[in-house]
């Protein structure tokens, strides 16, 4: 049986990777759902609970974290000072605070119990590409998501403990769809050689391999899923 916490799975990618394994050899405990655990990530401490209260729901055990919550909120640079430090500082703490955070207990769980365990950290094609002028924090985090992906599977790997990134393109969920409309969205899906956008269970179907069946030598690698739109 593996036991595995997904961050974010109330709806769209989360709510995807949920589905995909949440399976008979599995036990799934989602964050933000009816039956799973409420969070608010933008307070100092509160990943801190929901790793406790996660790790006594599947009896002492987690293998797996998957990292997939996140926000993606505009904050064009017209801003007032304080109040584009507040969303600078609030996207950073949510998308990258929060999930290094469970990524730290996640590696000292798996050293103090002597076996390995897995993440994958939800990322974004912004990463690498960047994002709107409105979205300066939101690429930032998603950079600093991708290297400690990396630093952590460089690290730990001697422990058994593998972490892996994806960066999804636009995806089909409610976030993406208000994103598309507002920039014009033929304009935006001509930029994509693959004619659509990424549906949320493409992305499950790579998380779900990531979790469980991906070899131990891919640790530290980013996978991208954008339909060509940034190829590197």
């Amino acid at each position: 049986m593996t036991n595995i916490l997904i961050t974010g799975s109330s709806r769209g990618i989360g709510a995807a990777i949920a589905t995909a394994l949440d399976t008979p050899e599995n036990r799934v405990i989602g964050h933000g759902t009816a039956s799973g655990i409420a969070c608010d990530f933008s307070k100092p401490g509160n990943a801190r609970d929901l790793w406790a209260q996660a790790v006594d729901a599947l009896g002492g055990e987690i293998d797996v974290l998957v990292n997939n919550a996140g926000v993606f909120e505009a904050a064009p640079i017209d801003l007032g000072d304080d109040a584009w430090l507040a969303a600078w500082e609030r996207t950073m703490r949510i998308n990258l605070t929060a999930s290094a955070e469970l990524c730290r207990l996640a590696v000292k769980h798996w050293q103090d119990r002597g076996s390995g365990g897995r993440i994958v950290n939800i990322a974004s094609r912004a990463a690498y590409r960047g994002d709107s002028p409105a979205h300066w924090h939101y690429a930032a985090s998603k950079a600093g998501m991708v290297a400690m992906t990396k630093t952590i599977a460089r690290a730990y790997a001697k422990d058994g403990i593998l972490a892996f990134a994806i960066c999804p393109g636009f995806t089909m969920t409610g976030m993406a769809e208000d994103y598309l409309e507002s920039r014009g969205g033929d304009k935006l899906l001509a930029d994509i050689p693959l004619g659509r956008v990424a549906m949320p269970e493409e992305i499950a179907a790579m998380a779900k391999f990531c979790a469980l069946d991906a070899p131990g030598s891919m640790t530290g690698a980013v996978l991208d899923a954008n339909g060509a739109s940034y190829v590197r």
